[in-house]
């Protein structure tokens, strides 16, 4: 404030001076000149991190640097220049090799966007399910021709037109098994709408959270390895290298047969190229699934990602979500309460899903903890690339010691009315309970807490 009230008061001095010469003409374009001075005072090269709204260049407000959070869904991307206003020569171009659906056409695929093609909502808006013409855009009779998902943007929603052109861009023009195939867009008018193959599965998070019927272990071991067979794609392989950016549970999609693809790149940005180790950006993203260089610095690299892969097959893992406040104290963040645990070959059982009943593998698991320890390495450098963590997933979910309980050294257990009861008794105790207290409603893991599991390699 003092800089700025110095400078009214010399543009004041100014305006008198001039005015007693007779050159009130040149004071009031000194004025403006002022006006000028004080609106680029205003401004700070840094800008405070996304709150969820979209806005454009010219409408963020940018402000002195502040500690950088994120929210607990995911932002929207207003880091570079690019207007509201969309280039459609530009946008037509990128998309050419994609097909492009008249409004009408999806909304009759769709049945008039009824409520029961719903398929789910998301920060880009509803996703319906629809029926297309196998080699075509025109619409189709429900249960023939190719299903399609189709997202329409949410006019209100916390992405807009930026994130759909970044969709397209990407999509359109990365092709992997372990990404999900974009197969065309609507732009026409005010309306912006992305059709994509059909996932016969829904998201990973639906199965890990909200389903009855958990998912079996080997199955749990080959969604993590199409999701990172995906990751590493895109870091390694592809002509230019890509950062997700917004790895998490629900971006990966299961096909009929859970193979695992990614979806939803409207935060994907291009990679450091050359000797550059990272891309400088605003902090975007979901809460829980960031790094913490990234959250802290602004600093996005490939590693990235590979911190937040870590997060998500630690909920492959546990069942946990990555940030869950209804859990006790001490438990909302999932990283924090499950670090003690990885890597060690005498509590690291402890951290599995109980909803699998015992039923995994003892190496498997040993192992998985491992991998996602060294995804979780605060030091980026130090956490291994995707392909390297492919190459170590790859042997898990081919590995048959999948028995019915973990073998239990016990120590101190206590029976259910309280009463400390002796090794062998514990032995039995232990096993015959085990399904009852890992197959809990409420998910509790308290009962396994009383004995330790140990992996013999």
């Amino acid at each position: 404030m003092g800089l700025l009230a110095s400078e009214d008061i010399n543009l004041k001095k100014t305006s008198l001076r001039m005015e007693k010469n007779g050159t009130m003409k040149k004071a009031n374009n000194a004025s403006f000149g002022g006006c000028r001075i004080l609106k680029y005072l205003c401004m700070s090269p840094k800008s405070k991190v996304d709150n969820g709204s979209s806005r454009t260049s010219d409408e963020t407000t940018r402000d002195p640097p502040v500690a950088p959070t994120l929210s607990s869904s995911t932002t929207s991307d207003v880091e570079s220049s690019t207007p509201t206003t969309p280039n459609r020569g530009k946008e037509l171009e990128i998309a050419s090799q994609l097909r492009n659906f008249a409004f009408n056409e999806l909304k009759l695929a769709t049945r008039n966007f009824k409520r029961e093609s719903l398929l789910g909502v998301g920060g880009f808006g509803p996703v319906y399910k629809g029926w297309i013409n196998e080699n075509g855009s025109s619409p189709v009779k429900p249960g023939t021709g190719l299903p399609v998902a189709v997202k329409t943007l949410n006019k209100n929603g916390l992405q807009g037109h930026k994130e759909w052109l970044a969709e397209v861009n990407f999509l359109g023009n990365l092709h992997h098994q372990n990404l999900v195939k974009l197969v065309g867009y609507c732009m026409e008018d005010d309306q912006r709408l992305l059709v994509y193959e059909f996932m016969a599965r829904g998201s990973l998070e639906n199965h890990l959270f909200r389903r009855s019927m958990p998912l079996p272990w080997c199955v749990r071991m080959k969604i993590a390895l199409g999701a990172a067979q995906g990751l590493a794609y895109l870091h390694e392989e592809a002509e230019k290298p890509v950062i997700y950016r917004d790895f998490k549970a629900s971006n990966v999609l299961l096909d009929a047969n859970y193979n695992a693809k990614l979806s939803d790149f409207g935060l994907a940005r291009d990679g450091p190229e050359g000797d550059k180790t990272h891309v400088s950006t605003r902090v975007m993203g979901t809460y829980g699934y960031a790094a913490p260089e990234y959250v802290m610095t602004g600093h996005l690299s490939m590693k990235s990602d590979v911190y937040s892969f870590g997060v998500v097959f630690l909920e492959i893992l546990t069942g946990r979500r990555a940030m869950d406040k209804s859990r006790p104290r001490g438990e909302h963040n999932l990283v924090a309460w499950a670090k003690p645990f990885l890597s060690d070959r005498h509590q690291f059982c402890q951290i599995i899903d109980p909803c699998l009943e015992g039923h995994f593998s003892k190496r498997g698991a040993f192992r998985s903890t491992e991998i996602a320890a060294r995804c979780l390495r605060r030091s980026a450098k130090n956490r291994p690339h995707m392909s390297e963590v492919v190459e170590m997933l790859k042997p898990l979910p081919l590995l048959k010691d999948i028995a019915k309980f973990p073998e239990v050294q016990v120590k101190d257990v206590v029976n259910p009315n309280g009463k400390k009861i002796n090794k062998v008794q514990a032995g039995v105790v232990a096993k015959s309970n085990a399904a009852q207290s890992l197959s809990s409603p409420n998910g509790s893991y308290a009962s396994a807490s009383n004995y330790t599991l140990t992996y013999q390699p």
